[in-house]
């Protein structure tokens, strides 16, 4: 509206966009996906052949060699079977095409999964179990399916992990009032940035055989891991190498998206889930909750075909394709190490190590007149904080309030995806703008 602004720009911290920040895209990615959807290119000498190999091996999988026409519900078959050798390189066990359901994104995934899994009324309604803090999608498709939310919270104190004496308060609590069936887990974590041991992974496998739940692993960050002695594990992977029991009756589903990892192309909307000791015949009702939308978008297909059958030594896209993936990660590892540096020189600020995904989570404290101050306009004081924030430098960061954390704590996630140099302008200007707030309402 023409109003002067003490700043010259909004960074927008507040998203996980990668491409949007400025990451720039995977060439082998974006000249297949090219090739599929203006195969005129196949002529162009410039393209290197084992991309145009690839597309036309995905064009001649599309009805009509046309990446505009629908595809089967579930996705196209040579990406699903192409995805179960992914999975079977990743986890060294065997992956069934028929399991593997292809999505518009983690997202629709994981709500067509929620979708099954409630039923029942009052007393009887299926809890879903969430850590706290959570990605708001958990919530909002909880509410929007009339679920019950059941809030498991991750501890702080020791880096966000995931504690079982947690998980049974929340599901003790739970069946109370409702019918816990559900436990879902993100990891590495978002908006948390921590990476679940293996250990950790097992108890709650344990945890969820012994409490007959039906488990929902979130891993679309299973490419970003930066801590030293952080790996990520898969949950399907550590399921089978328990064996028996465990590995022949928990219920598993398992997401993962192109639109995270080093990739970043959040547009595309391609993902998928896997489902592992799925009853055959609950199977067959996804099957049929998946066509009513008919089928994913087919570019975001295509794209998820490139990053999970990338280019193999020796083929011409190899060098380049490593390269550019190696730098992305790199320098996320880098930013993840800066931020937590930068936000823990600052008195009040605390942060814990940003192990993977690509958000920090810090806590503020917020001295009581700006408790008091933000009840007076009737907004969470986090939000007051970062309302001021954004007016006062143009960084905009989401308050902890929107991902649930527990009373009385106060915290904001930001992304650490902005380029280097501009990070480390916003981290310090962050910092000094916290200590002239905190300053102000002392």
């Amino acid at each position: 509206q023409g109003v002067p602004k003490p700043f010259s720009e909004v960074i927008k911290a507040n998203i996980g966009d990668a491409h949007a920040m400025g990451q720039k895209p995977i060439t082998f990615l974006r000249q297949v996906t090219a090739l599929c959807l203006y195969p005129e290119l196949l002529s162009q000498p410039s393209i290197p052949e084992d991309a145009k190999n690839r597309a036309r091996r995905l064009l001649d999988a599309c009805a009509g060699h046309s990446a505009g026409a629908y595809s089967v519900s579930p996705g196209i078959d040579l990406v699903r079977e192409d995805v179960a050798r992914f999975l079977q390189r990743r986890d060294g066990v065997a992956a069934d095409p028929q399991n593997i359901f292809l999505s518009t994104g983690a997202s629709d995934a994981i709500v067509t999964i929620l979708k099954l899994l409630v039923s029942g009324s009052e007393g009887t309604r299926t809890g879903v179990m969430i850590p706290i803090p959570q990605y708001p999608l958990y919530s909002a498709a909880i509410a929007e399916l009339s679920a019950v939310q059941l809030n498991y919270y991750l501890d702080e104190e020791h880096c966000w992990a995931l504690d079982v004496a947690e998980l049974r308060r929340a599901l003790t609590e739970g069946r109370r009032h409702c019918c816990p069936r559900v436990l879902c887990i993100i990891n590495p974590g978002n908006p948390t940035g921590q990476v679940q041991s293996r250990q950790c992974i097992e108890d709650v496998i344990k945890f969820a055989f012994e409490e007959k739940l039906f488990l929902m692993a979130d891993e679309v960050y299973q490419d970003n891991v930066y801590a030293k002695g952080s790996a990520f594990h898969s949950f399907k992977k550590v399921l089978f190498e328990m064996g028996p029991p465990y590995s022949e009756v928990v219920e598993l589903a398992s997401f993962h998206s192109v639109s995270k990892g080093f990739m970043g192309e959040c547009g595309f909307r391609g993902g998928y889930v896997e489902v592992v000791n799925m009853d055959p015949e609950v199977k067959q009702q996804l099957a049929k909750l998946v066509s009513v939308r008919l089928c994913p978008p087919v570019p975001g297909q295509i794209l998820l075909d490139t990053v999970i059958n990338p280019p193999q030594p020796g083929e011409p896209s190899y060098e380049l394709f490593m390269k550019e993936k190696q730098e992305v990660l790199s320098t996320l590892a880098h930013k993840a190490h800066l931020t937590q540096e930068i936000f823990n020189r600052t008195p009040g600020i605390r942060c814990n190590p940003v192990q993977g995904a690509m958000y920090s989570f810090p806590r503020i404290e917020l001295p009581p007149r700006a408790v008091a101050a933000a009840e007076a306009q009737g907004q969470a004081p986090d939000m007051f904080f970062c309302i001021r924030l954004l007016e006062e430098t143009g960084i905009c960061v989401v308050p902890g309030s929107g991902f649930g954390q527990r009373q009385g704590t106060f915290h904001f996630r930001m992304t650490i995806l902005p380029p280097t140099e501009k990070l480390q302008i916003l981290l310090e200007k962050l910092s000094t703008f916290y200590t002239k707030f905190i300053k102000d309402y002392s």
